[in-house]
């Protein structure tokens, strides 16, 4: 119960979150399911990710771990690219505002006196340690990865960090991005890099590491740019992340350039293969996630997961803009913001990633209490129900709170239109019709005007006396 009030201070209080509507107290007369006395929990529980955006400005690059001690970690990219940053919170809405922690600068000469790219903080054998990329004084772009460790518990202290040394790695080449994981009792590394002979910029290799600095076996190229999607401006794979649920490893990494053409694309394993093969490998066709002119996102990409406070909600971690035009080089615009969202799970077992949302409050999913497995989403401005569908955006919905205590729901990824209800026809609109959630059994009938409800039946959404109870979600 403490957790469960903790976690509505910060989602609700501490943030500002808007859109949380009034439910009432009772069902309402006719309503599917028994009345249920006492409001049901606002839409930031429900949603359970933060909706601060950015949750941090100009950070690139973010890397956020799961809770150890109950402390989230955050590191990343700052624009000058001249030192290594950790900040800690015991929530995720908590790393917007906590005090940053300088842990170790670059050189003012020499080796890693260059561009410092892409830290990650990973905890291995009761150690901290960073891996990060470094170019040298005079040679920024002669990127390598290098390898810092820490024992002690706080990773903010910088005291506690030594440099262990460069990653050596099959050739000496152009490296970034490493990134570690244990799976069945053994550690991996994933990271990016330029190989002799392959005319692209980087590719994305594995290896089993003997120690966090130390290569066990020969590396193995997984990925390599090839696709439309990865290929424009520079042929990049790049920033990996990993991800092991339900019999399967995703490893989702970032191409192209890091404009507005910065995508996100897909990599799947099963878990009981050998993920040192190639060919246990598949890379899904189309980039997952992609910049959103409707909500403002462009370049989203160069991603980490995280879960939220409750254990067990899977976060997206990325950066994107809030404008797609840059003057000059992308690489030095400094407004690649950090920004999270919740990652949902099609009933396959895959991951879900939709849009970059923009601004605003919590984000719910209406399912209709008599077809659990299925979701309100709209098909252009038509609004009707569909099972599981893929397309994760089109069934994401706001409740936006009116002066009057009425609602209007907002199309996340149309965020100019809301539900509009014409007799007994409900499509999307630029002006919303005002609703009333009202509290009942497993979840809300929706009032839209006297006696009136949200009714689903056979996949269609109408309006009727008899209401549907959505489950939001």
């Amino acid at each position: 119960m403490t957790f469960a009030l903790n976690r509505r201070t910060v989602l609700r209080g501490s943030l500002g979150v808007a859109g949380a509507g009034t439910l009432g107290a009772l069902a309402a007369s006719g309503a599917e399911g028994a009345p249920q006395p006492g409001p049901l929990p606002d839409d930031a529980v429900i949603h359970g990710v933060p909706t601060i955006d950015p949750l941090i400005s100009q950070r690139a690059d973010p890397w956020i771990t799961k809770p150890v001690g109950g402390m989230y970690y955050f590191t990343g990219s700052v624009p000058e690219y001249d030192r290594l940053v950790v900040r800690g919170a015991s929530t995720i809405a908590g790393l917007a505002d906590a005090e940053e922690s300088v842990i170790w600068r670059r050189p003012t000469s020499g080796k890693m006196g260059g561009h410092i790219w892409a830290p990650e903080l990973h905890r291995i054998g009761g150690k901290w340690y960073i891996y990060f990329a470094a170019g040298d004084a005079g040679e920024v772009f002669r990127i390598r990865t290098y390898v810092m460790e820490s024992a002690l518990d706080d990773p903010r202290d910088p005291a506690g960090w030594t440099l262990k040394g460069q990653l050596v790695t099959e050739w000496d080449g152009f490296t970034l991005d490493a990134t570690s994981f244990t799976h069945r009792g053994r550690q991996y590394l994933v990271w990016a890099q330029s190989e002799p002979e392959i005319a692209v910029n980087t590719s994305l290799y594995i290896a089993e590491m003997a120690n966090p600095w130390t290569f066990k076996s020969k590396p193995t190229r997984i990925t390599t740019p090839t696709r439309s999607w990865e290929i424009i401006g520079y042929r990049v794979n790049e920033g990996p992340a990993v991800l092991i649920r339900d019999g399967k490893v995703f490893i989702t990494f970032s191409a192209s350039a890091t404009d507005a053409n910065y995508c996100m694309g897909l990599l799947t394993a099963s878990a009981s293969d050998d993920l040192l093969k190639r060919a246990s490998w598949t890379k899904h066709p189309d980039p997952i996630f992609v910049s959103n002119e409707e909500t403002s996102r462009f370049g989203p990409g160069h991603n980490s997961f995280t879960v939220a406070e409750d254990g067990k909600t899977d976060v997206l971690v990325y950066h994107a803009r809030d404008y797609k035009q840059i003057v000059g080089d992308p690489l030095y615009d400094p407004n690649r913001h950090t920004r999270v969202q919740k990652l949902y799970w099609h009933e396959d077992g895959t991951p879900m990633f939709g849009i970059p949302v923009g601004s605003g409050g919590p984000i719910v999913r209406l399912s209709p209490s008599d077809a659990p497995r299925s979701f309100v989403k709209h098909e252009g401005d038509v609004i009707r129900a569909a099972h599981a569908p893929h397309e994760l955006e089109l069934t994401q919905f706001r409740f936006v709170a009116g002066a009057d205590g009425s609602e209007t729901i907002q199309s996340v990824d149309q965020p100019t239109k809301f539900l509009v209800v014409s007799g007994t026809a409900v499509s999307l609109g630029t002006t919303g019709t005002p609703v009333t959630r009202i509290a009942a059994k497993g979840g809300v009938t929706i009032r839209v005007a006297a006696g009136q409800y949200l009714r689903h039946r056979d996949g269609q959404i109408t309006v009727a006396t008899k209401a549907t109870v959505f489950k939001l979600s």
